[in-house]
């Protein structure tokens, strides 16, 4: 007996079976989870679908939120290294007013120890200064004759300007002047009287050496 014409009807119910089958595994897929807004598609065993190319199904809104398989986090960027400007230079102004009695002794231009502790502080202060100049101006009291005085005042100034360049100071950039005494620092009727020690301390302002720095210092 032959039954040969049986495979073809049997065949075909196989495969409409198998077909049922599969169908209703998708359709038990899609009754399990069905994606909203912002999830994956997963199968009957919570594992997210992915194609042959190992790319996750989602629905049409886009990826879930949240960092996962199917939406990295992205990588960390590096700042950029910030760059500062240089700061510009600071022009540098300083006058200072030494006591010419501390400076030297009376009617003196060699400088006491005094006077050369005083110039140390100064030359301290220039510590990274681009010295452009220092002028150094002598000035006297009224006793004496002016043209003494003048001579006196430039003496002075001198010394300070020698002491300042052995301390380290390019002597191109200091430069002295003697004023005598035509710029008191008192006014006229303020120390009246002959020379006598009275008269001569009340006339001690007007007896100095001013220094004028001007440069340039990077901040």
């Amino acid at each position: 007996m032959k039954t040969t014409p049986l495979k073809k009807p049997l065949n075909l119910a196989v495969a409409c079976a198998l077909a049922l089958g599969f169908a209703s595994g998708v359709a038990r897929a899609a009754d399990v989870q069905s994606p909203g807004e912002h999830q994956l598609w997963n199968n009957v065993s919570a594992q997210v679908w992915k194609n042959a190319s190992g790319e996750c199904w989602q629905n049409a809104y886009g990826p879930p939120p949240g960092n996962n398989e199917c939406n990295p986090q992205p990588a960390a960027q590096k700042a950029a290294p910030r760059v500062l400007a240089a700061a510009a230079p600071q022009r540098v102004v300083r006058k200072v007013t030494f006591d010419a009695d501390t400076l030297f002794d009376f009617d003196k231009a060699v400088l006491r120890p005094e006077g050369k502790t005083a110039l140390d502080a100064f030359a301290g202060q220039l510590g990274g200064v681009d010295v452009a100049a220092i002028m150094a101006v002598g000035h006297t009291d009224r006793f004496g004759s002016n043209r003494y005085n003048q001579a006196l005042s430039e003496r002075r100034a001198a010394s300070v300007k020698d002491y300042l360049v052995a301390k380290g100071v390019q002597p191109r950039s200091v430069q002295t002047r003697g004023m005598g005494e035509t710029q008191p620092v008192t006014k006229a009727g303020d120390c009246l009287g002959r020379q006598s020690a009275k008269v001569v301390a009340c006339l001690q302002p007007d007896r100095r050496v001013e220094v004028e720095l001007t440069g340039t210092r990077m901040q």
